[in-house]
């Protein structure tokens, strides 16, 4: 077994990042023009990197597969951003923001890496507001907040329903000035297919360009992936459409070991599945948790007669709704844990109580309107509101929302070190690419924060560590190793290209993604995930026999970019059933149906699980290794999640 080297820093924990900014290898002014970097994914995290590395004075080149930064799904994010400004001053710091994060993931994160995230929380805040970020504030022109799960304090600041679009404007528009200087060269439209690696170094990506269908070689000193998570592996999720998880699939199978793939986030608050035909869901906002009320009808009669339509919700008198996490967890009450919340909807639907198509629970904010008013709450959550009735044709200022849980986000990723650096030497990962800081299950507004943190204030700073070493690297994409990476692209392409079958790719992962959510989803045990694990054999067989690809490899061809994406997505899934099975205990999101008390919370099992699990790549058809880093707490005491008291 490999000896997972974190390279935390020695000392206090609050002094550790301080500590290793003071120590660590820069490159100067001079040397930095003589530098390349890459980096992939332009979301918040690929953005700031980006940006800062520009400004640095490094030679940055920048890829995404949108046809521009802004469309990265950073800008679907909703709620907030969380920050320990305290500007409430309600008794928030540095030390509660770190202890709710850790507490939150379930104790399955690595202490020194939160408490850096908390401690460079501040500067994000500082740094978009000097942006122009318009977050909401008071009457008297001083920054707003809200609360969001998990905290009993209000750190959230937000941008009414459009924080991850005004956070990706001001990350963007920051890039763009050093596009604009000739510090960063964007690649919109093309797609890392393969890493390169070099003497046992990433060196550069292949790319194929999504217009032409040209596959393009680029290399560098070091690479960056900030690409996001692999929600889409589900079919359905909160992702846009075109997430996916494909680079970080590459840089595993190229040496990145991965860790935690089974932790994947459910989020509470979406609009529920309505139909066979439907491509994805929609989120709801945490943030509405502030003010609306989430119930079910306490009689499993009424519930019934809702669904068969005889009733509505209206129809239910106040004592016959039964506000289960108000019940359950009177401490925190609405806002418990997004993993908390989701499985205790679960819970009553699977109960027979749940409402519309039997999965589906209210969100009523009913007497929020009576206490606030109904133009207090529009302007609050206005367009979360109108986007709810554009999509359900439902009033909710009138009647309660219909919500259930959905895949939203993978805490799991590339395991970096307290550098960001894979175990691929030069190659990092950023962002929901990594999987440093949200252990088994993730805050809300805690995405943008990671994000931000990682692109504008820590790999700026660590990255240099190693490239100080880098500077009498010639690059040149002549080396026989970006010929083979580019010559196993186009044997892969045209193997997609013949398979000649008569089903659809989006059809084939449909069929796919429901059966992995019905295993590796909200619930998970361990006969379903022997069973499931032998079967992927038989379905990597169908794909690479059923689906059909059409159109050729020289052209704009979204089913030949799905296809790739879609045989990404079966091997990951593998990976995640055998995650999900070799962690005998419930933690977070990873709840297995074996190991729960007797109230059905998680039942962790610190004594042989509290390690980040990371899985080494062994080759095709070989099972993959898993490796462990075992978690130390010692700033904080280890306990059992408590959201009633």
């Amino acid at each position: 077994m490999v000896n997972l080297n974190a390279k935390i820093p020695d000392g206090p924990l609050a002094k550790k990042w301080a500590s290793y900014k003071s120590s660590q290898r820069l490159v100067n002014p001079a040397n930095k023009r003589k530098i390349d970097i890459i980096v992939v994914g332009t979301g918040l995290a690929g953005s700031s990197a980006s940006a800062t590395l520009g400004e640095l004075g490094f030679n940055v080149k920048t890829f995404c597969f949108q046809d521009s930064p802004r469309r990265a799904h950073s800008i679907a994010a909703q709620g907030g951003i969380n920050a320990a400004k305290n500007y409430q001053n309600d008794g928030d710091s540095i030390e509660r923001l770190f202890y709710d994060t850790i507490k939150g993931g379930d104790f399955r994160s690595r202490e020194a890496n939160v408490y850096r995230l908390a401690e460079v929380s501040n500067n994000i805040i500082d740094q978009c507001v000097a942006q122009g970020v318009p977050f909401a504030r008071e009457y008297g022109g001083s920054l707003t907040n809200r609360s969001f799960g998990g905290a009993q304090v209000s750190r959230t600041f937000y941008a009414r329903g459009q924080t991850g679009q005004q956070l990706l404007l001001g990350a963007y528009g920051a890039m763009m000035r050093q596009v604009e200087l000739g510090k960063v060269k964007l690649y919109p439209r093309h797609e890392m297919l393969d890493i390169v690696v070099v003497d046992g170094k990433a060196r550069g990506i292949i790319c194929r360009n999504l217009v032409s269908g040209k596959i393009e070689k680029f290399a560098a000193h070091a690479v960056v992936i900030a690409s996001g998570g692999y929600g889409n592996v589900f079919y359905l999720s909160t992702n846009a459409a075109g997430s996916n998880g494909s680079a970080i699939w590459q840089a595993y199978k190229k040496g990145a070991f991965f860790a935690n793939p089974s932790f994947v986030q459910i989020h509470p608050t979406c609009i529920p599945v309505h139909g066979d035909h439907q491509s994805k869901l929609t989120l709801m906002s945490e943030s509405l948790r502030n003010d609306g009320r989430i119930w079910v009808p306490a009689k499993k009669e009424d519930a019934e007669a809702i669904r068969n339509g005889r009733l509505s919700a209206l129809d239910i008198p106040e004592s016959d709704r039964d506000y289960y996490l108000e019940r359950r967890y009177p401490a925190f009450g609405n806002l418990v844990p997004r993993d908390v919340a989701s499985r205790a909807a679960k819970e009553r639907c699977d109960a027979g109580y749940g409402v519309g198509t039997g999965h589906a629970v209210y969100l009523d904010f009913t007497e929020a309107i009576r206490r606030l008013g109904k133009e207090a709450i529009k302007e609050k959550y206005g367009n979360l509101f109108q986007m709810y009735e554009k999509i359900v044709d439902d009033d909710p200022y009138e009647h309660p929302m219909m919500i259930y849980p959905a895949i939203h986000y993978a805490m799991g990723g590339l395991w970096v070190d307290y550098e960001l650096m894979t175990t691929l030497p030069g190659l990092y990962a950023i962002g929901e690419a990594n999987f440093s800081d949200h252990g088994a299950n993730r805050l809300g507004a805690s995405a943008l924060m990671q994000g931000l943190a990682d692109g504008y204030f820590i790999l700026p700073y660590t990255i240099q560590n190693y490239l100080a070493g880098e500077l009498q690297v010639k690059l040149s994409t002549e080396l026989p190793e970006f010929q083979e990476a580019v010559n196993g692209i186009n044997n892969h392409i045209e193997r997609l290209l013949n398979i000649k079958g008569d089903e659809t790719v989006s059809r084939f992962h449909r069929r796919f993604g429901i059966k992995l959510w019905d295993t590796v989803g909200m619930s998970r045990n361990k006969e379903d995930l022997q069973i499931i694990i032998e079967e992927f054999k038989t379905i990597k067989e169908e794909f690479w026999s059923k689906i059909r690809v059409p159109g050729t490899s020289g052209e704009l061809n979204p089913e030949l970019e799905k296809a790739g994406r879609v045989a990404d997505y079966i091997e990951l899934g593998d990976l995640m059933a055998r995650d999900s099975l070799q962690r005998e205990e419930s933690c977070g999101v990873h709840f297995r149906e074996e190991y729960q008390t007797s109230e059905h919370e998680a039942l962790r099992n610190d004594e042989e699980f509290m390690y980040v699990a990371a899985w080494e790549y062994a080759g095709e058809h070989k099972n993959p290794v898993l490796h462990k880093e075992m978690l130390k707490y010692e700033n904080i005491k280890i306990e059992s999640r408590n959201y009633k008291k």
